[in-house]
């Protein structure tokens, strides 16, 4: 996450887990051309192949626009 807060373009993460250690993360950006940025990213490709050999026998990823979002925290 590191490398990814430096990217411009990055707004936030949010990551939540259960007791077996399946989860979620979002990770937010300002706009499509920041999700290529990181997506194309050299270091980024090389953490991700890593991670998806190591950790991940399953993942998908989603690509969403957030139109609206408030509430009380």
């Amino acid at each position: 996450m590191a490398l990814a807060q430096e990217m411009p373009g990055f707004l936030g993460v949010e990551s939540v887990r259960d007791e077996t250690g399946l989860g979620i993360t979002s990770v937010y950006w300002k706009d499509k051309e920041s999700i290529e940025a990181w997506r194309d990213h050299a270091e980024h490709k090389k953490v991700k192949k890593r991670g998806r050999a190591i950790w991940y026998e399953n993942y998908f990823l989603r690509i969403a626009k957030v139109e609206k979002n408030y509430g009380k925290i």
